[in-house]
């Protein structure tokens, strides 16, 4: 499928998802979120990719929502709150999107990302960035409220509700230590080598099955929400079951013991 405004690049079971707009700083707009909204509604156990890099052409991983280009159809006509809410929808449904694709994403975050480039960052699976990456919920600096694109949802989950308040209701900017310091990013890697970081990540989770990995994603997202250890523990049971009627399992089990990467059939 072709994208207006972003790049995929598919290597050995991993899709490598680029923002295009270096110039504006990969900033949102409608034809960036509609590539966004494509890819990962486009996502599913049937893809050839089994894990997913997300990253920003450029200086910036993303610097939010495009301003200029929504004032610019702000003053071209008079948009009625169903329109606006349609916008809204298009935007918080890539983060839904990425929750709910069977893929682990991994970020890689350089320069800003603001708003609903934080959002995106908040939304995937891993997180890396380089020494000059800096988050923030600007959507408050702007005249809205910090609570937007699923942020209120990952970040007090991510880092405690007292820190989620501090950065929410300032708009303040979560450097790259800060961010290391609150378990929010997984590594801070120079320039130069976060694509090798990144890779080796994907490698590792590449020797997971596709199924084991599948569900190990939708699992996570569940517990965090569940009520009860006992509900956890049932979902652990279902899929630690599932995951042994499949010939990878036995394939996973022989490449352990033969000490060799193991080759999977499934998806």
């Amino acid at each position: 499928m072709a994208y207006q405004h972003l790049d995929v690049r598919h290597e050995n079971g991993v899709d490598w998802v680029t923002m295009n707009r270096p110039e504006q700083l990969n900033a949102l707009n409608k034809a960036l979120v509609q590539d966004l909204n494509d890819y990962f509604g486009g996502l599913n156990t049937r893809s050839p990719a089994r894990v997913v890099v997300l990253r920003g052409a450029g200086r910036a991983f993303s610097a939010g929502l495009d301003l200029k280009e929504a004032m610019q159809r702000r003053a071209q006509g008079n948009p009625t709150v169903s329109d606006n809410l349609d916008s809204q929808h298009a935007i918080r449904d890539i983060a839904l999107k990425m929750r709910r694709c069977p893929q682990p994403i991994i970020s890689i975050v350089q320069g800003s990302a603001a708003g609903g480039g934080f959002a995106l960052a908040l939304a995937s699976d891993v997180r890396l960035v380089t020494p000059d990456a800096r988050m923030n919920a600007a959507f408050i600096r702007i005249g809205l409220s910090a609570c937007d694109i699923g942020v209120s949802y990952f970040l007090p989950r991510m880092v405690g509700a007292s820190v989620a308040a501090e950065y929410m209701l300032t708009g303040r900017f979560i450097d790259a230590q800060r961010a290391y310091q609150l378990g929010l990013v997984s590594r801070i890697t120079p320039p130069d080598e976060i694509e090798a970081e990144a890779r080796s990540f994907a490698a590792d989770m590449l020797h997971a099955t596709p199924l084991g990995l599948r569900l190990t994603k939708e699992a996570l997202g569940h517990a965090i929400d569940a009520n009860s250890m006992e509900a956890v523990i049932a979902m652990e049971d279902r899929n630690q079951i599932l995951c042994t009627r499949g010939e990878d399992f036995n394939e996973g089990i022989r490449a352990f013991f033969e000490k060799r990467p193991p080759s999977y059939a499934g998806r």
